[in-house]
């Protein structure tokens, strides 16, 4: 978040406001890490839960080398190596020869790969659905419109953070993670 040369120029109920936003992105960062850290390091199937952003990716992004996966996921590759390697035993991603480098090969997800991540993602909407439950239609609708739109805004304004891959309107349904 670089800061921007005009920020002193910007009137101080606005800047009141931004911070009182910036604390409620904090809690809500707080939250979501709490939530997911309620959910057991491994799945049910013995997967760590971090192995799941590999397949999640692949999905969304296609098949890739575990180097690339490696920076799109910020990790290191002997960690993205070790989880691919239990994802693949799992029979949730298999490798696949590289077109352009036979020598290389490309980590992809298989059937009971996207069955899984559809199951995950059913379960994620679930819960969200439940938090929601008592707000009316309207406000969840806005809460969508607005979340994209401030997603649109931290792409714009900081474009090293923008995903490449990321759908400009509302995702397919099914094309979520």
């Amino acid at each position: 978040m670089a800061p921007n040369s005009s920020a002193a120029a910007r009137p101080r109920a606005e800047l009141d406001l931004a911070d009182s936003l910036g604390h409620e992105l904090v809690r809500f960062i707080r939250l979501i890490n709490k939530a997911k850290s309620q959910v057991s390091k491994q799945g049910p199937d013995g997967i760590e839960r971090a192995a799941y952003a590999i397949l999640f990716t692949l999905i969304h992004e296609g098949p890739q080398r575990t180097s690339r996966l490696a920076d799109s996921l910020h990790a290191e590759i002997s960690t993205i190596s070790r989880q691919s390697s239990s994802l693949v035993q799992h029979g949730l991603v298999e490798r696949q020869a590289d077109p352009e480098d036979g020598r290389a090969c490309l980590l992809a997800p298989t059937a009971e790969g996207l069955r899984v991540f559809e199951e995950n993602r059913k379960q994620r909407n679930q819960w969200l659905a439940e938090v929601l439950e008592d707000w009316s239609e309207e406000d969840r609708q806005n809460l969508n419109r607005l979340f994209g739109r401030l997603n649109t805004g931290i792409e714009k304004h900081s474009p090293q953070l923008a995903d490449a891959q990321a759908p400009t309107a509302a995702p397919a349904k099914g094309a979520t993670a």
